[in-house]
């Protein structure tokens, strides 16, 4: 089941309860969030959820500049290595730390 965060009239929810009952019925929880939002409510992640995802477009160009825009994906541990992908750079970040690319 995939679920919003906000909803579609901004508000927040807190989905814990609604993953618990999810997981018990064996039905994988999906809740796309606002990247901005997870500064004042709980992460999906800490919700139970075992995807999240979302739209980091606010961090990166604007949506007039036409793309790529930027995105997140994340899933819990049994899920990471059914996720499509192919890492297609290695490069340094601003501290000069190794950082990985990846296109899904």
């Amino acid at each position: 089941m995939i679920f919003q965060n906000p909803d579609n009239i901004g508000n927040l929810h807190n989905y814990t309860a609604l993953c618990d009952k999810l997981r018990e019925n064996g039905v994988i929880s999906v809740i796309n969030a606002d990247i901005l939002s997870l500064a004042i409510v709980k992460p999906p992640g800490e919700m139970g959820a075992d995807i999240a995802c979302g739209n980091v477009q606010r961090f990166g160009l604007p949506m007039a500049f036409g793309g790529p825009h930027p995105g997140y994906f994340a899933v819990k541990d049994r899920f990471k290595r059914k996720m499509p992908g192919r890492i297609i750079g290695v490069s340094k970040d601003a501290d000069g730390d190794v950082a990985i690319r990846m296109t899904l």
